[in-house]
């Protein structure tokens, strides 16, 4: 068997032709050639008129043998497109304007998925720089629209990728758990961007959208899609209660420290754990606690109960009950006489929908939350990023439901 035989089988490229191999110092150099005859456009890949040839050879860098770092050389001609006028050809190793073959590319890609950049840079044999470029490419082959097809239960939020409130806007598919769109910043402005891109027929097969009650998002889901219900997340609405219980502690506990009784208020300051935990979850020393709470502050006691009532009726699962309850909860909040607790009412009840329509689904942000938990994970491997185009990449990369086919070893028994 001839050797340019065996390289065109050891390269695994279709449609190339493997001309002669020599070695260049340390290096292995392999000139091929496409097998078809006319040339085709880089940009679109129509066959055109080739009316130029380079006078130095392009070399793509491809999958080592061992320490043996191999390239790929060709002599690459100019074309003249009808559509995308003059262009270098397109080859079959490579995607157009890239100087690594596809299957080195698909490679390096696969390792930015499972290690950080640096490993993956290491590994591959080329720079760190590189692995961005990479993966942004791939990304951009893997991503098209369909992948807005079929979406109709979406769970949107946001994430801090820099100080300084750096942001950018998340939305994941409720049903296959996957990122279908992304992008820099976040309110109403950000996500009317993505029912733009969305287009009107996939807007209007939208059903529901949890959120948490961020204003700018609202206003967006109003005005661009009145339609879908607005479920606000669970989390977000007992939050309210634990941010006022713990307001309310802290006014106790300071109002104790002013007429000097020491002891209760340290004792206040140190029960903020029992205080938040809820009542099934509680140990022994959290009832001692509360009972001695019960002896001191009947304020602080009525704000606990307030928020452990909050959750049982969010625990519900009649709904009907359940928002027969909560209006009676917002009432007896409202008349509490704790500020903070009178206020968390007012915020429930102007966002009353979302809140029943979260007894009726049952569904929360969390899996936009467990997202962004992932995101914070990438982000802290890589040591920050710099830019919001290139964590959205890796974002998509690794969350985004794309499935590479990296030229790894078969497994043998």
């Amino acid at each position: 068997m001839r050797i340019t035989t065996i390289f065109r089988q050891l390269l695994g490229v279709s449609q190339t032709r493997v001309r002669r191999v020599r070695f260049d110092g340390e290096q292995l150099i392999v000139s091929v050639a496409p097998t078809w005859r006319r040339p085709r456009c880089g940009s679109c890949g129509a066959r055109c008129h080739g009316y130029d040839e380079a006078t130095e050879p392009r070399r793509w860098r491809d999958l080592a043998f061992g320490e043996c770092v191999l390239w790929l050389e060709y002599r690459l001609r100019r074309v003249d497109c009808a559509a995308c006028g003059v262009r270098v050809e397109r080859v079959p190793w490579a995607a157009h304007g890239s100087r690594f073959t596809l299957r080195l590319e698909e490679l390096i890609a696969f390792l930015a998925q499972v290690a950080d950049k640096t490993t993956a840079a290491a590994i591959a044999g080329v720079s760190w720089r590189a692995v961005s470029t990479v993966v942004k490419r791939v990304v951009d082959e893997h991503l098209d629209d369909s992948r807005f097809d079929g979406v109709t239960r979406i769970a949107i939020d946001e994430f801090s990728y820099r100080k300084r409130h750096r942001y950018i806007t998340v939305i994941v598919d409720h049903d296959t758990g996957r990122v279908i769109w992304a992008a820099k910043g976040r309110g109403a402005k950000t996500l009317a961007a993505f029912f733009e891109q969305l287009g009107p027929e996939r807007t209007a097969a939208l059903t529901t959208a949890t959120i948490d009650m961020a204003g700018g998002y609202i206003k967006a889901l109003e005005e661009q899609a009145p339609h879908i219900e607005i479920i606000f997340d669970r989390f977000h609405v007992q939050r309210l209660a634990h941010d006022a219980l713990d307001e309310v502690r802290r006014e106790v506990s300071r109002a104790m420290r002013k007429d000097e009784n020491m002891e209760q208020a340290k004792a206040i300051k140190g029960a903020r754990f029992s205080l938040h935990r809820r009542l099934a979850n509680q140990t022994l020393e959290d009832d001692r606690r509360l009972k001695d709470i019960r002896k001191v502050s009947k304020p602080l006691i009525r704000a606990w109960e307030l928020k452990e009532t909050l959750a049982d009726i969010l625990d519900r699962r009649q709904r009907h009950v359940a928002a027969r309850f909560l209006g009676e909860w917002l009432g007896w909040a409202s008349r509490s006489r704790l500020t903070p607790f009178v206020r968390a009412a007012k915020t429930i009840r102007r966002h009353l929908g979302g809140v029943v329509a979260y007894l009726k689904e049952r569904l929360t942000n969390g899996l936009a939350e467990g997202t962004n938990n992932k995101l914070r994970a990438i982000a802290r491997r890589a040591f920050g990023f710099h830019s919001a185009d290139a964590l959205i990449a890796m974002l998509y990369l690794c969350c985004g439901g794309i499935v590479l086919d990296p030229p790894l070893p078969k497994p043998t028994h």
